[in-house]
């Protein structure tokens, strides 16, 4: 016999009670995991930090400085001198990282280790304004004048402009040892000659380092990495643009992690150099 006490106690759920059922336990599970990744996050000022428990495999890389180069990407004064067109939007990034500081010590640490060093600049000439399409930050660069030379045979006004070095790198970039490539034009080290210049001295190791990390360094690290060097990036000797559009520098360290060789600091590399 039916007793109608049980079934009101335990009445058989719909499929749309089920449903709403399991969505508020999804939503309470949400906020619990939004709730705990607050609280890290709080915990951790620094949106740069290293993970607690990586889940990649830690760097194997080990420098032999016979076949390994410094690589310095747009150390120019449009992006490290606060009279440069886009020191507004980079120079905090610049300033947090200590990055020309740390460049300059790569440089000295590099000479003075007898190290191959090459600089991969960004050069734009008045023939590269007649392109007939742009991305978005390329059109940006062009519209601001952003390393732009008279062209490619005229250094005429170029001494002092934001294409040229930072004035304190040049007495490493001048000595007439450091290869200096030819222009890279959007990004990566693709269209100018920089693998040709480092297969010729016999280098398959490379320590990166330059501007900016999620544009120029970050493309360098990917073709070489694709032309089969093993890359180790310096990630305090670079920096990025801040924008509503997002944090270049922490987009960049991300990528850093997942495809280099090895994401060092400028310590270590000095370390390095200077006890080999």
């Amino acid at each position: 016999m039916c007793n109608c006490h049980d079934h009101d106690h335990n009445p058989k759920l719909t499929r749309r009670q089920a449903l709403r059922g399991g969505i508020a336990t999804g939503v309470a599970a949400a906020a619990t995991v939004a709730a705990t990744g607050a609280a890290r996050a709080q915990a951790s000022a620094d949106p740069y930090s290293d993970p607690a428990e990586p889940a990649l495999p830690p760097s194997t890389m080990k420098l032999d400085l016979s076949r390994t180069a410094l690589v310095v990407t747009d150390p120019q004064n449009d992006f490290l001198s606060p009279d440069g067109v886009t020191w507004g939007v980079v120079g905090k990034s610049v300033t947090e990282h200590g990055t020309v500081q740390n460049i300059d010590r790569l440089f000295a640490a590099a000479k003075a280790a007898g190290l191959t060093v090459a600089v991969s600049p960004h050069y734009y000439y008045p023939t590269d304004h007649g392109w007939k399409f742009e991305g978005k930050l390329e059109a940006l660069m062009h519209n601001i004048g952003m390393f732009d030379r008279k062209g490619a045979l005229n250094t005429s006004g170029f001494e002092g402009s934001g294409a040229d070095w930072l004035e304190q790198y040049k007495k490493y970039i001048n000595d007439g040892e450091t290869i200096v490539t030819s222009p890279h034009k959007v990004y990566g080290n693709e269209t100018n000659d920089l693998t040709l210049q480092l297969r010729k001295r016999g280098i398959d190791q490379v320590i990166l380092a330059g501007m900016s990390a999620n544009l120029c360094t970050e493309s360098h690290m990917r073709e070489l990495t694709e032309q089969g060097f093993e890359v180790a990036v310096v990630r305090d000797a670079t920096a990025a643009a801040i924008l509503p559009e997002g944090d270049g520098y922490l987009a960049a360290l991300t990528n850093f992690r997942y495809i280099a060789s090895a994401v060092w600091w400028t310590d270590e590399v000095v370390d390095m150099l200077s006890g080999a």
